[in-house]
């Protein structure tokens, strides 16, 4: 009988994936906490959505340079190490918020540097996580673990933001940063309760630097079937990304406050976390390049449908059936998300070999990481030139003409075979 609920084989199988998965779902809800206390925070002091959509500019920088340094740091060196190593400064980084907070900050600059600290961070800890899980788990087991990372990431943007918009609006920012600081303490238990992840053959262990970075470049360069995962998730994350509009759409389209951003950001998790519930299908899909394309074009459509939603507020309907609108759209948004991000995953995962998994794993964090915040730009800079609602009916409607267009030009995605992996 084919599995129809999440699969949760590696938790049962594997003691080190269950420490480290402990460890994401806590951290994920912190940092989401965090993440939207900061937008909060700076749309409060500036009363603007360029202002939030700026986070990713300075969020981008550290996760280009070092997701791709990082990555070849992984090739050479303990892996639990380098992973250490970046939670430490996310640690450091939640104090510094605590204290800013404390202290009534009111200069934006100092959440900007905040956030490029925290980034830089997560740029060392993602990949090396990430890069990890091949190495405690079978290959057959990985669609079941990429699916169970999808539903804790998801789990975390929805609880993350429900918590940060209550907490924010009854208790304050000081208090929602603590809580970050707390939750993080457990992943930096899970990682140091992992065993050594070393190189798996010492030829892999020279020195990284430029050449080591290139290595990995001139690899993606040349598989198409492994460049075409990160394509996808550009024309998802950079062209569609609405989250530095959910302040402004709150507040304008919707009549209401910080608990009301808190509920369109979790809408698109609890969209993805009922996905995944049901994701025992995903493992037994073949053609998973195909997979991927349909579940990007369904993003672009339901980012379309949220601007439609936030454009009849107060023309069509209520600010109230606005937001059960928007927060249907967004929650099919992230269902498609969800599937898009599981077999993107794998492929990267299967195709790439162990020598460049860290690598490709640094490249991968600089797209998936840095294509929201850059998209956070982008959406943020078309509002404040247009309107919220044009910025997700633009976005949504180029993500369907890119990734189709993708599609057209690298037809071999499309017959991507699971069985038989060739990046």
């Amino acid at each position: 009988m084919r599995r129809v609920l999440l699969d949760i084989t590696p938790l049962r199988q594997s003691r080190p994936y269950r420490h480290l998965y402990l460890g994401m779902v806590t951290s994920g809800i912190g940092a989401q906490l965090a993440t939207t206390a900061i937008a909060l925070q700076i749309y409060a002091l500036t009363g603007s959505s360029f202002a939030v959509g700026l986070v990713g500019l300075y969020a981008l920088v550290p996760i280009v340079v070092l997701g791709l340094y990082g990555g070849a740091v992984l090739d050479t060196h303990d892996r639990r190490t380098v992973a250490l190593v970046g939670g430490i400064v996310l640690w450091v980084t939640g104090g510094l918020n605590v204290a800013q907070a404390a202290l009534g900050n009111t200069e934006v600059g100092v959440l900007y540097a905040l956030v490029a600290l925290h980034s830089a961070g997560f740029a060392i800890m993602s990949p090396a996580r990430s890069s990890i899980y091949p190495r405690l788990l079978p290959l057959e087991q990985l669609p079941a673990a990429n699916a169970l990372s999808v539903a804790s990431m998801n789990i975390a943007m929805t609880v993350g933001p429900l918590l940060a918009g209550v907490i924010v609006q009854f208790s304050g920012y000081t208090t929602a940063y603590i809580l970050d600081v707390l939750l993080f303490t457990v992943a930096m238990w899970g990682l140091s309760a992992l065993p050594p992840i070393r190189p798996e053959t010492k030829a892999t262990r020279r020195a990284p630097g430029l050449s080591s970075v290139v290595d990995g470049l001139r690899f993606l360069g040349t598989r198409p079937n492994v460049r075409m995962t990160f394509l996808a998730d550009f024309c998802a994350m950079i062209l569609a990304q609405p989250r530095a509009l959910f302040p402004a759409i709150a507040v304008v389209a919707l009549a209401g406050g910080e608990a009301t951003v808190g509920v369109l950001s979790a809408a698109l998790a609890v969209g993805a976390v009922v996905a995944m519930m049901f994701s025992g299908p995903l493992g037994a899909v073949i053609h998973q390049g195909r997979a991927v394309v349909w579940a990007v074009v369904a993003w672009g459509v339901c980012i379309v449908l949220v601007g439609l939603a936030v454009l009849g507020s107060g023309r069509v309907f209520g600010p109230g059936a606005a937001l059960v609108l928007a927060c249907l759209g967004l929650a099919a948004a992230g269902a498609a998300d969800s599937v898009s991000a599981v077999f993107r995953n794998t492929i990267l995962q299967a195709a790439t070999p162990d020598h460049l998994r860290g690598r490709l794993q640094g490249i991968f964090i600089v797209v998936v990481a840095g294509g929201p915040r850059l998209g956070e730009l982008v959406s943020g800079t078309i509002a404040s030139a247009w309107t919220e609602w044009g910025a997700l009916l633009l976005g949504g409607l180029a993500c369907v003409v890119a990734m189709l267009s993708l599609a057209r030009v690298q037809r071999g995605f499309l017959t991507y075979d699971a069985r038989d992996p060739q990046p």
